[in-house]
Parts: C-alpha cells; sequence; structure tokens
C-alpha cells in the first residue's frame, strides 16, 4: 500500500471516528462501556490519576462493608470482660459463644462515652443519642427519666456509619446507601428509638418488619436474582459488541486520552472477569427464605426476627445492593420479654436490679448471652459467604461491631461501654487493615476515638469525630 493510501486510509478512519463521536457523543459511547460517568470524568479531568479515578480504584479491591450491631441496657462486666492477656485471653460467660470466631474479634475494655457529658438528657437518652454520634443531644420537648433533666430531641450530629455511608457513596453506587433494620423497635420515634443519624437532627429509623424490610431490598419474591446478575455481566460484555465503536474514537483521540480509555477497557475487561469468579462480589445473591406467617411484633419470637433481619443483611451484602447496614435489637430501655430462653421478666426491668439481686444478674447475663450468640450467628453468616481470594468470605470484607447504650443498666453508668469488632475491611494493598483475636484495655479513652479510626480505615479523611471536646484522634492499637 502506498504512502497516500495508507495517510488516506488514516483519514477515513478518523472521520469515522469523528461521526461515531458525533452520532453517540462521548459520554454515551464511554457509557455503552459498563462505566459511563466514571470513565468521562476520567476522560475529561486531566488532573484525575489512576484506573478511572478513586472509585474505579476502590472497586478493583475487595468490597469494605460496616455492619452496626445494636444490644441495649448495658452488660455485667464481670461476665463480659475476658479474663487473661491480649491474646491468651479465656471468656467468660456472656461472650463465650464467640469462641469459634476468636481469631476474627478484637474486644475492646474500657472505652468511655464522654462525650455524654455535655448536652441535655438522662443516661438512657443520652446513651442512644451519642454512642454513634458522639456529640451533644438538642434541645427539645422529649422528657427524660430524671425530675431534673431538660427535655431533648434529637442529637445533633451524624453518625459514623452515615459518615462511611456517605464517603463510600462518593466513590461507588450501590442501590443503598445504608439499610437500618429493627428488631421489636416498636413505633415511638424519639431519642430512645434512633441511632442513625443522616445529618443532625435527622434520625433514620429501623424497620422492624423483616418482611417489609424484605419487599423494600428484594421486591416481587418472584424475581430471578440469578437473572439480574446476569444482566449485570451482560452489560459489562456490551465491550464485546461494541469494540469496533471504540476502536474508531481510540485514533481520533489524543495520545494521553487514548491511553487513559485503554486503562478503562482493562478495567472493565478485569471487573468482569471478578464478576465471573467463583468468590466475586455478587456471585452468591440469593433471597433469604423468609417466614411470612411470623408475627413480627411478638417478644416471644425475638430468635426467628433477629435471624431474619441477619438474613436479610446479610443478602443485601451479598447482592451488593448496599455496603453500610445496622442491626438495632429492641431500642434504649428496651424492655422485651425473653420467653424465648425461659424468663417472663422485662429486660429493662431486670437491668434496675441492685447487683446484690444475685438472681437478677444471672438473668441479664442469660440475657446478654442470648444476644452474643445471635452475634455469633451473624458472623456464621457473613463467613458463609466465599468471596475474594480462595478461603476468604464476605467477613473479611465486612467490619461488624456490638455497641450498648450503657456500660451497666442499673447506674446508667456511660463509661466502660462494652464494644466488640468483628471480621475486617482491607487495607489499600487488600490485606486487613485491623489485627484481630485480641483484648485491648484501655484507660481514659473515649468512644470518640474509635469512630475517628473505624472513619479512617474507610478512608475517610478523618482526624477527629465527633464532640472535639471529647476527641483526642484515631484511638491506637487496632492494626
Amino acid at each position: 500500500m502506498t504512502r497516500a493510501k495508507i495517510d488516506r486510509a488514516d483519514q477515513v478512519r478518523a472521520e469515522r471516528a469523528r461521526d461515531v463521536e458525533r452520532s453517540l457523543g462521548r459520554r454515551e459511547l464511554l457509557r455503552r462501556a459498563g462505566l459511563g460517568s466514571l470513565a468521562a470524568a476520567t476522560l475529561a479531568t486531566p488532573f484525575v490519576r489512576g484506573l478511572g479515578g478513586r472509585g474505579a480504584a476502590q472497586d478493583m479491591n475487595a468490597p469494605k462493608r460496616l455492619l452496626v450491631f445494636f444490644t441495649p441496657n448495658g452488660t455485667i462486666r464481670e461476665e463480659w470482660s475476658p479474663d487473661g492477656g491480649e491474646t491468651d485471653f479465656t471468656f467468660r460467660r456472656i461472650l463465650a459463644p464467640l469462641e469459634r470466631h476468636r481469631d476474627q474479634l478484637l474486644i475492646l475494655d474500657g472505652l468511655d462515652m464522654s462525650s455524654t457529658n455535655e448536652g441535655p438528657g438522662d443516661g438512657h437518652q443520652k446513651g442512644m443519642g451519642h454512642v454513634l454520634t458522639g456529640v451533644e443531644l438538642l434541645p427539645g420537648d422529649t422528657m427524660g427519666g430524671c425530675d431534673t433533666c431538660p427535655p431533648v430531641s434529637w442529637s445533633g450530629g451524624l453518625s459514623i456509619d452515615q459518615l462511611i455511608a456517605q464517603h463510600l457513596a462518593e466513590t461507588t453506587v450501590r442501590r443503598f446507601d445504608s439499610i437500618e433494620a429493627g428488631v421489636l423497635c416498636g413505633d415511638a420515634e424519639n431519642v430512645w428509638t434512633r441511632m442513625c443519624y443522616r445529618a443532625p437532627s435527622d434520625p433514620l429509623p429501623p424497620e422492624s418488619n423483616p418482611g417489609a424490610l424484605f419487599a423494600r431490598l428484594f421486591g416481587d419474591p418472584s424475581v430471578d436474582l440469578e437473572a439480574t446478575r446476569r444482566r449485570e455481566l451482560l452489560r459489562l460484555r456490551v465491550l464485546d459488541h461494541d469494540r469496533r465503536d471504540f476502536e474508531r474514537l481510540r485514533v481520533a483521540l489524543g495520545r494521553e486520552d487514548r491511553e487513559r480509555l485503554d486503562r478503562h477497557l482493562a478495567l472493565v475487561r478485569s471487573m468482569e472477569t471478578r464478576l465471573e469468579a467463583s468468590g466475586a462480589v455478587g456471585e452468591h445473591c440469593a433471597a433469604p427464605t423468609l417466614d411470612g406467617m411470623l408475627d413480627w411484633n411478638a417478644d416471644a419470637n425475638v430468635s426467628q426476627i433477629l435471624d431474619a433481619q441477619i438474613d436479610n443483611v446479610t443478602m443485601a451484602f451479598a447482592c451488593d445492593l448496599t455496603r453500610v447496614a445496622s442491626i438495632q435489637c429492641t431500642n434504649s430501655v428496651g424492655n422485651i420479654r425473653f420467653d424465648a430462653i425461659g424468663l417472663t421478666d422485662r429486660h429493662h426491668d431486670l437491668s434496675h436490679e441492685g447487683d446484690s439481686n444475685a438472681e437478677a444478674i444471672d438473668k441479664i447475663v442469660r440475657i446478654n448471652v442470648f444476644y452474643a450468640e445471635r452475634f455469633a450467628h451473624l458472623l456464621d453468616r457473613l463467613s458463609s459467604v466465599p468471596e475474594g481470594d480462595e478461603g476468604q468470605t464476605m467477613l473479611d470484607h465486612t467490619l461488624v461491631v456490638w455497641v450498648n447504650e450503657l456500660g451497666r443498666g442499673n447506674s446508667h453508668t456511660l463509661n466502660d461501654i462494652p464494644f466488640v469488632l468483628a471480621g475486617n475491611v482491607p487495607d489499600e494493598m487488600g490485606r486487613p487493615t485491623f489485627r484481630t483475636g485480641r483484648v485491648l484495655r484501655f484507660e481514659e479513652r473515649t468512644h470518640n476515638d474509635l469512630w475517628t479510626r473505624l472513619a479512617q480505615a474507610f478512608g475517610a479523611s478523618v482526624e477527629r469525630f465527633g464532640d472535639p471536646r471529647h476527641s483526642g484522634g484515631p484511638l491506637e492499637g487496632l492494626s
């Protein structure tokens, strides 16, 4: 072929590429690649570095998820805090059901909710309103449980789960930024019943009906979720049909844009391969089984209700519908009966019995053991879903945090709050962020410092979280 013919062929290809770009538009053509807005931003923004910007880089790694698990009315520290050292510890009664997951736990002893030293509210109100926000409550018209407590409304800050949800939403799009599941939380709307806050004075109500949450997450139970996942693969495989269009576009681009498009195509191919792998995100997506005949408002069904919500959240994660969730068991001042474990007493009533009432203390321990058993079941469910490299599961990419609004129920103490972390989140190199299998004991450290460290683990640029008067920076020693 003569040089003139080569030049003419190049000119024809360039004209065709311009025609394609004019007819589809650059953004539409890139959209057909499967990651349109991301790639368009990559090509349009010269200062973006790396593979499609922060969002694409994060999606190339294993997902990072957060799950908050709440139980109320404090604990019995003598039966909660493990014996022994940092790694050679022995569980006492309450946490004994977690033995099979000990290598995946971080048990934090001695953290104080010192932000509750500020602002109005009784012990339960402050505990519930501060536990995830770390800031004082706002004035309002809800009277507390003491005559001298000024009335309150809601918390004055956003909660750590929502900070992380909002941060993740900047770089990865899910159907739900977060999911709030409840267990026998009741219908009241006040600070005792809310722990998640999208913004100051903007609480998110938990959905206490597993059936309603199922419908919200999975819609029509007849929908074929496998077909949905395959449709996602087809969306990525559109490259196979449009490759010539991309090649035409490519010759019309400058060198820098051409390199970015090549990196983008490589990214999409990599994502397609990852989705097809047995450990890929979404590979094990399946709607949970739900007992539609169960009474979701009956205290006697607390085990089945909690397990149904655990299944809902586990499958929401497995289907990649969200990466942030919470399960709220009853509420602050939760006073359900525990017929499920042979108790006719109510939880909050028992928590106000004195320490000299050995029978009441034993019953409170039994209630906390029940919650520990369900928490262990939650970890079982997450670890049953393969994800990522061989041998890894969804629990390796999910940080589960068990929280309580009080240290001890009868004194309403807001110090020595029980915190249990389970699972993990990967760092930028895909390695576990936290060094688990340990008990860490702290003195004069605030729970806000724990939330600061968690925010950083999820990539948020946070130096302090919550009330700055009660935040000393990220909690050390977790990694």
